[in-house]
């Protein structure tokens, strides 16, 4: 079989679960459509738990329709642009989708941007309404960007009576010095309120034709490999792919009949369209968290008999360590999934020791609104990142050109499928970088170095950005960091590389040792352990210890920032 055969003959096919489709057929529908179908069939049931405060499917559609109607009298139409500037809570479900009724276009902006950073998002996606949680308004107004419209909200607003004080303080501990805007600040500014919309207004939004095709969805933005972020260019059709294409891929759900543990942030694409989406589509409960709480999502993984468990590595990672993991029968879950960032074969080997119950890997972008890949659940295989779900083609080709590698071999991951972007958001040059074209189609570049093995499974090396390239030799940047999780001292690490004139890169490594080893384990022990367990090009040169990493919003160690540290030395 040549090369190209190899990839265009979908070898992972073979190992779908049967009755799992090779295509699926995509609703002609918006997100709006299919919200208002399950909310019409699931009236009386829970759609939302928030801290032990139940909305219904009922009762989530008119308070939908309400902030519809309001928004709408108050200017906003079709094809506008509404940020999200909001924690997770049911605010953030009842605006989200009552812009989408409309016609408008969402954009969610992080609650850990700077007012530099909102500034940027706003001016680029041309919002000119914000949904504003309260004690993020600071940022907001030191961004000075012109708006039409600011709506705030409070964190207590949909928290039962005895929750709110407490609700209400943990936020501004996590968010030191922010302010809640006064009364005089509220009335000066003209700044209008989530509940007087949704007291004020009827459910009754004006009716509003939405071209699934054609109409933009969402804008999120994404972390952006230089300069500052861009946004991807989702329709509703793409969203509503997705959907069609993960369930089919993992039928193990029963539409109205589970339950979800919704702690990643919405404002991330993994968060918005697997957890928020993806559970509503199915009529699911979904128990929000505001702050991801270990001890308040493990209680109520068992309070609510959760089906469904979404996280990232660095949770399952504090989990399979955490003394009360054990009072949650992991065994009973239907479904435990991580992705946003690659997950270590140690932390995987001991949640199955600890747990006995096993972690399904996920692969995504924003770019590929949150999912291309998954690990099959009748047949994972350790160590890759699963099979293309139904739907999308996959190849991996020659990451400084356009020819295909052989299988086995690494080079970058290219995808085709219906839940790929349109492309960024006014960025007409990045969006002919990001696609080539191949059979007649167009196929993403996705940035990431991978390889198919035989059987189709795909395996994760490395952002292509993160490739260091030390003496001619080339170096992933993961590879050095597994060997290092398996020092039993080291509690996290990052690797980059320094540029260096008479190699190209030195290799160094960020490591945060165990708190018990501080002072104790020296940098010479930790480049011994590598020349044992790497080749010698690979050993790190240079081992600075650190109290903490950098992170990236989704818990991601940063390489950028520490690769931006390592060229500013």
């Amino acid at each position: 079989m040549d090369t190209k055969q190899a990839y265009m003959s979908k070898p992972w096919l073979k190992h779908y679960p049967a009755g799992v489709p090779v295509n699926v057929d995509i609703p002609g529908i918006s997100v709006p459509e299919l919200i208002d179908r399950l909310t019409d069939k699931y009236t009386s049931k829970a759609a939302l738990i928030f801290y032990g405060k139940k909305i219904t499917y009922g009762r989530l559609r008119e308070l939908i329709d309400r902030f519809a109607t309001g928004l709408a009298d108050h200017g906003v139409k079709r094809g506008d642009t509404v940020a999200l500037y909001v924690l997770n809570c049911p605010q953030y479900v009842i605006a989200y989708f009552a812009a989408l009724k409309l016609g408008a276009k969402v954009t969610p902006i992080s609650p850990v941007y700077t007012s530099k950073e909102v500034k940027h998002q706003l001016e680029d996606s041309e919002a000119r309404t914000v949904v504003c949680q309260d004690i993020l308004y600071d940022n907001i107004e030191k961004a000075g960007v012109k708006l039409d419209r600011v709506i705030l909200t409070s964190i207590g607003e949909y928290l039962p009576a005895l929750k709110r004080w407490f609700g209400k303080s943990a936020l501004y501990k996590a968010y030191g010095g922010m302010h809640v805007p006064s009364p005089e600040k509220i009335k000066e500014a003209g700044l209008l309120s989530f509940q007087d919309l949704i007291e004020k207004y009827p459910p009754e939004p004006p009716r509003v034709t939405i071209d699934p095709v054609k109409d933009i969805a969402v804008l999120p933005y994404t972390g952006g490999t230089t300069g500052l972020p861009k946004a991807a260019i989702l329709t509703h059709r793409n969203m509503i792919a997705l959907q069609a294409q993960v369930l089919s891929f993992w039928p193990l759900f029963e539409e109205g009949k589970e339950v979800s543990m919704a702690f990643l942030p919405f404002f991330h694409i993994y968060g918005q369209v697997v957890v928020m989406l993806g559970g509503l589509a199915l009529g699911a409960t979904l128990v929000l968290f505001t702050t991801p709480d270990i001890d308040d999502i493990l209680w109520a993984i068992e309070r609510y008999q959760a089906s469904a468990f979404y996280g990232v590595p660095t949770m399952f990672e504090y989990l399979k360590e955490y003394e009360k993991t054990d009072r949650v029968n992991w065994k009973r879950l239907k479904l435990i999934v991580c992705g946003a960032d690659t997950l270590h074969e140690s932390t995987i080997d001991a949640w199955e020791r600890r747990t006995g119950s096993k972690i399904f890997e996920g692969y995504g972008m924003t770019e590929t609104t949150a999912v291309s890949h998954g690990s099959p659940v009748n047949r994972p295989k350790k160590g890759s990142f699963g099979v293309p779900i139904p739907g999308v083609k996959a190849a991996v080709v020659d990451h400084s050109g356009m020819d295909l590698v052989p299988v086995g071999e690494v080079g970058e991951l290219i995808l085709n499928g219906p839940n790929i972007m349109q492309g960024y958001w006014k960025r007409p040059e990045g969006t002919v970088e990001a696609f080539v074209e191949m059979e007649g189609e167009k196929w993403l570049r996705t940035g990431d170095l991978v390889s198919m093995d035989e059987e189709g499974y795909f395996h994760f090396f490395d952002r292509k950005r993160d490739l260091i390239k030390h003496k001619g030799y080339s170096v992933f940047a993961r590879h050095v960091e597994e060997v290092l999780y398996q020092h039993p001292q080291i509690k996290a690490a990052g690797v980059v590389g320094v540029p260096d004139p008479k190699v190209g890169n030195l290799i160094k490594a960020y490591v945060v040792l165990e708190s018990e080893a501080r002072g104790k384990v020296s940098e010479e022990e930790i480049i011994e352990f590598c020349r044992k367990n790497l080749a010698h090009y690979k050993v790190p040169k240079i081992i600075e210890f650190r109290g903490e990493l950098p992170k990236t919003d989704v818990g991601k160690v940063s390489r950028r920032e520490l690769r931006e540290e390592g060229e500013g030395s």
